[in-house]
């Protein structure tokens, strides 16, 4: 089996996603939009992970590869291939099935709670997950629910924090495949962002909470987890 990740910037990568993948024995190739890769085939990945990034989904002047990326994304989904999206990866979704992507009235940057709105099997693949738990965010645009989604998850300073769309179409706005490193490499490349302001931590709050991460990485296994269980690959 073979995730394809698409990748915007150097320092937004898999992080601990790239663990599961390898213990599922899944290959991974990568379009690295920087480099101005070309994107594969569609019929030849089993699965696409879309990976964070500074910039909008509105950003196609400056970004022109952004367009390609879109179609390919809608291509996957109507494949009916599991594909989760990241952040702007949750936004570059949202934006293909139909939402509207905008600024969110509150930046959110650190350790903040994300609750989910109908546990106990509403959602699968999230039915699977505690209740409410510690998630990283570092973003300052939102989406609407697309249509035909399903609102997912929730925080205090966003609503869309996570959706499902078909089986197994997942957007998390958060992160919990961070590891140290990757938010180490968010505080050098964007830490200009952190400011006082209600949803956005200090360097000092973001780099202290090691439990979190270790629990955020649990999370993200049994997320995972159920997107497989629920899609057509564990057949294959």
């Amino acid at each position: 089996m073979r995730m394809h990740v698409l990748q915007h910037v150097p320092f937004e990568g898999l992080g601990t996603i790239e663990s599961w993948v390898l213990e599922n024995r899944f290959a991974i190739s990568k379009t690295c939009f920087w480099r101005n890769e070309t994107l594969p085939k569609p019929d030849e990945i089993d699965w696409l992970t879309i990976m964070g990034g500074p910039m909008s989904v509105h950003d196609e002047r400056e970004y022109p590869w952004l367009i390609s990326e879109k179609a390919f994304i809608r291509k996957m989904i109507r494949l009916d291939r599991p594909v989760l999206g990241v952040c702007l990866g949750a936004q570059l979704i949202a934006e293909v099935l139909g939402g509207n992507v905008h600024k969110n009235p509150q930046k959110e940057v650190g350790w903040f709670p994300v609750t989910l709105k109908s546990p106990g099997g509403d959602h699968p693949p999230f039915d699977a997950l505690p209740k409410s738990f510690l998630a990283f965010h570092w973003h300052g645009e939102t989406f609407d629910l697309p249509p035909g989604a399903r609102h997912a998850a929730e925080s205090e300073a966003c609503v869309q924090q996570a959706f499902v769309y078909g089986r197994c179409v997942v957007g998390l706005q958060f992160h919990i495949e961070y590891t140290q490193s990757s938010i180490e490499g968010m505080l050098e490349h964007c830490g200009d962002e952190i400011c006082q302001a209600p949803f956005i931590q200090s360097r000092e709050g973001i780099l202290a909470n090691r439990d979190a991460l270790r629990a955020a990485h649990g999370n993200l296994e049994t997320l995972l987890d159920e997107m497989l269980r629920v899609s057509d690959l564990m057949d294959i």
